[in-house]
C-alpha cells in the first residue's frame, strides 16, 4: 500500500479508537489483510506494532475535560495489559506454526463475541415489542479494587497479543457491563490505559520472529492520533446506546468476514 493510503487507514482507525475506546487494531488489521495481502499473523503484529506510540493523546485529554477519565483505574489496567501481552503473541505464534487457518477463525471468533455483546440483539428484539427497560447509565464514581481492574486488564492483554487490538474491546465491556462504570468513562479508562506501551512485550516477539513490519506500523500510527481526535469529540456528543450498537454492528460484520471470508 501507498504510505498515503496508511495513514487514512490509521484515520480511519483513529477516529474508531476515539469513539469506541479501543487501540484501533479491528480496522488495522482486517484491512492489512484485506488491501495489503498481508498475512493474518503479520497484520497482527504490524497492527500491535502501530498501537505502541501514544497515539490517543488528544482523545484522553478530551474524555479527561469531560470527567470521564480515572487515572488511577486506567493505571491498573495498563499493568495488566503488560503483564500478559507477551503471553497472546505466543500462543498465535504457535497457532501459526500448527495452523495458520486457526489464527484467522479465532479472530473472527473474538470479534463475533464483542460485537454480540455490544448490539445486545435482545435488547433490541425487547425495545421492539415495547417491554424494554433502559439500563442505568452507569457509575461515574465507582470505587473498584485494584485487582478487579488488574484482572481486566490481564485478560485483555492477552487478546492484545493474540489479535493485534489495543485491548479496548474487552476493557470496555468488562468495565461497563460486568463493573457497572459509565459506558464514556469506561471509555476513557480504556484510552488512558492504552497510552502507554502496553504491547511492547508482545510487539517485541513478533518482531524477533520476522512478521512486524515497522516502516507501516509509523505510518499508521500517523494517521492514528489525528483520527483518534476526531473520534473522541464524535463519542462525547453521541448517546451511549448508539455508540454501542454502531461499535457492535461493525465487530459483527468484521467476524463473520473472518470466517466465512465473504470479502
Amino acid at each position: 500500500m501507498e504510505w498515503v493510503g496508511l495513514i487514512i487507514l490509521g484515520v480511519c482507525a483513529g477516529i474508531l479508537a476515539g469513539m469506541f475506546g479501543i487501540g484501533g487494531g479491528v480496522v488495522i488489521v482486517p484491512a492489512l489483510i484485506l488491501l495489503a495481502g498481508f498475512s493474518e499473523v503479520q497484520a497482527i503484529s504490524t497492527s500491535l506494532g502501530a498501537i505502541l506510540l501514544p497515539v490517543g493523546f488528544l482523545a484522553v485529554r478530551s474524555y479527561y475535560r469531560e470527567g470521564y477519565l480515572l487515572i488511577r483505574d486506567a493505571g491498573w489496567v495498563a499493568f495488566g495489559l503488560i503483564l500478559t501481552n507477551a503471553l497472546g503473541s505466543l500462543i498465535t505464534l504457535k497457532m501459526e506454526a500448527t495452523n495458520p487457518e486457526l489464527v484467522r477463525q479465532a479472530y473472527g471468533a473474538f470479534l463475533l463475541l464483542m460485537g454480540w455483546r455490544f448490539v445486545a440483539p435482545r435488547k433490541i428484539y425487547a425495545q421492539w415489542n415495547g417491554h424494554y427497560t433502559p439500563e442505568p447509565e452507569g457509575d461515574l464514581h465507582p470505587q473498584t479494587v485494584w485487582w478487579k481492574l488488574f484482572l481486566v486488564g490481564g485478560v485483555a492483554g492477552i487478546a492484545s497479543g493474540m489479535f493485534g487490538v489495543g485491548g479496548g474491546a474487552i476493557i470496555v465491556p468488562a468495565l461497563g457491563a460486568y463493573l457497572g462504570y459509565h459506558h464514556k468513562l469506561a471509555l476513557g479508562i480504556s484510552l488512558g490505559a492504552l497510552l502507554l506501551p502496553v504491547g511492547l512485550p508482545g510487539a517485541i516477539m513478533y518482531y524477533q520472529q520476522g512478521v512486524l513490519d515497522v516502516g507501516v506500523s509509523l505510518v499508521i500510527a500517523l494517521g492514528l492520533d489525528r483520527g483518534a481526535s476526531i473520534g473522541a469529540k464524535i463519542a462525547l456528543r453521541l448517546p451511549s446506546l448508539n455508540l454501542k450498537r454502531y461499535y457492535g454492528g461493525f465487530l459483527l460484520v468484521m467476524g463473520l468476514n473472518f470466517i466465512f471470508d465473504l470479502f
